[in-house]
């Protein structure tokens, strides 16, 4: 007797910094969701497709839960709220090794997160992520307690997204509280998100690693032209990244142009990877002040109604 088909979403929330990205792209196998030690470097629900067997899952990467409330951050807190209204399962994710070293941080951590599922009545299932950091053990109990305080009913597992530790038992906990009902996707699918999406991606990557805390939040990528058709197995892409001030343009293009041109390098190899085509990417740097209040462009990079 076959069972039942299992489909649903995995709402992944948790601070900045908590290593959401890093285990999503553990889950599917492959980066769908950029990675940078910067917090709040997820800005949309990145989606990834997990397909094992009866049971399909579509996980989406929120933006951390903060408590900032200049500049995008009222639109992150935004992203990462409405992603719960899709939710079947929420997965909490914390830092174990850091509630170690600081007890303190959990707690200030713990309430936007409470906050946020007041009233939720969908399954909450948490990971305690660098757990295998800790080698002192005894001092994860007092971080296990406030976290079942916090959060009771919520089963609890120790992972590591770096190594993939314990993330096989987390999965199958997962699934078995799937609803039933079809899959929605082909099982080769792994993103819900446009590739032209995750191209514009892959270079904010690149950028943020790239500049690392000389970047300003005040920057976005759009991919303004993607052009498959001129010449066979060329794709041409067009980026643009935008700077909210004219002294941040020279940050990102580096003395003589060098620092632009080893992030569209980096981007162009990591994107030939994953369309499985060569790549001529061009990039272009613009100020533009008021992106941020373009509604436009917010619905265009996933952050607008």
């Amino acid at each position: 007797m076959e069972r039942a088909q299992r489909f649903g979403h995995v709402v992944m929330l948790g601070p900045t910094n908590a290593g959401k990205s890093t285990l999503l792209n553990r889950v599917i196998g492959q980066k769908v969701s950029i990675v940078s030690p910067k917090p709040q470097t997820t800005r949309n629900s990145i989606s990834g497709i997990l397909t094992e067997g009866d049971a399909q899952a579509v996980f989406l990467d929120t933006p951390g839960l903060h408590r900032q409330k200049r500049g995008i951050a009222p639109l992150l807190l935004r992203s990462a709220y409405a992603a719960l209204g899709q939710a079947d399962v929420v997965l909490v994710l914390l830092d174990g090794a850091r509630y170690a070293r600081d007890p303190d941080a959990l707690r200030a951590d713990l309430r936007p997160v409470v906050q946020a599922l007041t009233n939720a009545k969908t399954p909450v299932v948490v990971a305690l992520n660098k757990s295998d950091a800790v080698r002192d053990k005894a001092r994860m109990l007092p971080v296990l307690a406030a976290i079942g305080e916090a959060l009771p009913g919520a089963e609890l597992f120790p992972v590591s997204a770096l190594t993939g530790q314990g993330v096989a038992e987390l999965l199958t906990a997962l699934f078995a509280r799937l609803p039933e009902g079809p899959h929605q996707y082909d099982p080769d699918e792994i993103s819900t998100a446009p590739v032209r999406f995750l191209a514009g991606e892959i270079v904010r990557e690149k950028l943020f690693l790239a500049l690392g805390e000389e970047l300003p939040y005040s920057t976005a990528v759009t991919v303004e032209n993607w052009d498959e058709k001129s010449k066979p197995g060329l794709v041409k892409i067009l980026a643009t990244i935008l700077v909210g001030r004219e002294s941040h343009k020279p940050m990102v293009i580096g003395k003589g142009g060098e620092r632009i041109k080893d992030i569209g390098a980096k981007a162009r190899a990591e994107i030939e990877e994953m369309i499985g085509s060569q790549v001529f990417l061009e990039l272009w740097v613009k100020v533009r002040p008021d992106w941020a209040a373009d509604q436009g462009l917010l619905r265009e990079l996933g952050l607008g109604e």
